[in-house]
């Protein structure tokens, strides 16, 4: 799966070029297009949060894994720390949020080693498509924006 920045698409949408640009070249999906129209298949941006938890670490560590995680990982937004739980946020481009939600539940494990992660466990996932999160925001409600980027404690 690829990887965009968020605030970004991998295909154009209305608005995207001005009226008698010419349309530069994209990629093919693969697979079968639908006729007339674009592929239920195409990648969209999903917002994912995920929540560990587990026996104390020391805080030091903890800091040090999740910047590891982030450098290893470049396209997390923000994670938030205490010695015992962590929650990571960061967008995915996936198909479909089951595909969004598998890539997010393998993240932590498959870093656990590489990073020095704690061998805390997931007790917590959420993934919500791009509107549905700008949505959310707009309302005043949710997760405010990943700001400041980066690694902080609760």
């Amino acid at each position: 799966m690829r990887r965009v920045r968020p605030g970004t698409t991998s295909r154009g949408g209305a608005g995207s070029r001005a009226a008698g640009a010419e349309r530069g070249l994209t990629s093919v999906a693969t697979g079968d297009a639908v006729a007339g129209g674009e592929s239920e298949d195409l990648p969209r941006l999903w917002h994912i949060t995920l929540s560990v938890s587990g026996e104390q670490a020391p805080l030091k560590e903890v800091r040090r894994a999740l910047e590891q995680l982030a450098h290893d990982h470049p396209f997390l937004l923000t994670s938030r720390y205490a010695d015992d739980h962590a929650e990571i946020r960061y967008w995915e481009e996936a198909r479909d949020l089951h595909d969004a939600a598998a890539v997010a539940l393998r993240l932590w494990g498959e870093h656990r080693q590489s990073a020095g992660l704690p061998p805390w466990e997931i007790v917590g996932l959420e993934v919500i498509d791009r509107a549905t999160y700008h949505q959310r925001i707009a309302e005043g409600y949710g997760p405010p924006p990943a700001s400041p980027v980066g690694v902080h404690p609760f």
